[in-house]
């Protein structure tokens, strides 16, 4: 297969996890056989610095021609410390979000096995997690007016959904939930929310064309503790935007690292796959940085365009890394690996999947590391 990938390493440590993404990718096109064509653009405070726009008109174009986005993360302190900047990475995103149609945002959460101990959770409580949130994208508060009075005193935000917005994004989860466990658990607060109603009356409607998926309910309020005492009962989560915003990075200290907790956008006509941590910019330049969440951003475009095997030999590369502790410093402190050995050795691992031992003295060296 050919793929035309667009790359916004964008800020931080982006372009440092980015380019262990585009190993693995490499790594598959070489043992299967594909071409990957990568295309580079800029994205956040690094397009603000170079053209004063967080999305300039020329990175539209380079993603609009592409088959799919390979997106790393955007923020920095002199845009995130200044409360009076006009213009901010994240505008950026938000725009691409917006522009690209990218309604439908998929994170999966999974404890691994080997990483139980790194949570701060009990391990009774998180052994054999494994759930997905699907979070409206490209509608609700974020993307409503807001308003600021004139003596600056008074703001507001509105959160508004249509009918269709919703019903578009509850057809996607409960597809997925017909793939996983045929449960789905719609997040809202329709105890206080007009919007959040909306929500409730549409994807119940919605539901009556899957019955095989069973349809539960809960506040948010509700579902971010229960999300700490009980992830196990959950295997698809529906919800808007702003909450999904902040249970989906709730749901990161289950396995252990915000730097595990990969991310898929879909539209119609388009995807965009990224890391769900943030440009993390005191670890800029210093190959300390977890590649995996960006790994397995890469292994969830290429489900997306069925390529499944190659997807889950790079889950399983991933895997093996972390049964052997080949980690950054957020998971294994001791005896930690870089950035770029973490890449390189998931690339290798990709390649040489059969029966393998591992030298890990060759690997803190640069050398081979399967013999």
């Amino acid at each position: 297969m050919k793929l035309k990938i667009a790359v916004l390493p964008g800020d931080g440590i982006g372009p440092e996890v980015t380019n262990q993404a585009i190993k693995a990718l490499n790594a598959i096109a070489d043992a299967f056989d594909h071409e990957f064509i990568y295309k580079d653009a800029l994205v956040g405070a690094v397009a603000i610095d170079e053209t004063g726009n967080p999305l300039p008109p020329e990175t539209i174009a380079v993603c609009e021609a592409a088959d799919a986005i390979l997106f790393g993360s955007i923020g920095d302190p002199k845009y995130d410390n200044n409360p009076d900047a006009k213009v901010r990475p994240e505008q950026g995103l938000l725009a691409l979000r917006k522009t690209m149609g990218l309604y439908t945002n998929i994170r999966p959460v999974k404890a691994y096995e080997t990483l139980l101990e790194k949570s701060p959770l009990k391990t009774e409580f998180i052994k054999d997690v494994d759930f997905t949130i699907y979070r409206e994208l490209t509608g609700g508060i974020y993307f409503g007016k807001k308003n600021l009075s004139e003596d600056g005193k008074t703001a507001s935000d509105l959160c508004e959904y249509s009918d269709y917005e919703i019903e578009r994004i509850a057809h996607h989860a409960f597809k997925a939930a017909q793939k996983r466990k045929n449960k789905l658990t719609l997040v809202d607060k329709a105890n206080v929310l007009e919007s959040s109603r909306l929500w409730r009356r549409v994807v119940t409607e919605v539901a009556k064309s899957y019955s095989d998926v069973t349809l539960e309910f809960l506040f948010v309020d509700n579902a971010a503790m229960q999300m700490i005492l009980n992830p196990k009962q959950f295997d698809v989560i529906l919800t808007e935007n702003m909450f999904g915003d902040i249970i989906s990075d709730e749901g990161s200290v289950i396995g252990g690292s915000i730097g595990l907790l990969a991310s898929a956008s879909i539209g119609d006509n388009s995807a965009l796959f990224e890391p769900i941590h943030g440009s993390y910019p005191q670890a800029k330049g210093q190959n300390i940085a977890n590649p995996i969440a960006s790994i397995l951003s890469a292994a969830m475009l290429l489900e997306q365009f069925n390529l499944v095997d190659e997807a889950n030999l790079v889950r399983q590369a991933v895997e093996k890394s972390l049964e052997l502790k080949v980690s950054t410093p957020d998971l294994n402190k001791e005896n930690s690996f870089s950035t770029t050995r973490v890449g390189d050795f998931i690339a290798e691992l990709i390649l040489n999947n059969e029966d393998f031992k591992i030298n890990l003295d060759n690997l803190n060296l640069g050398q081979s590391t399967i013999i």
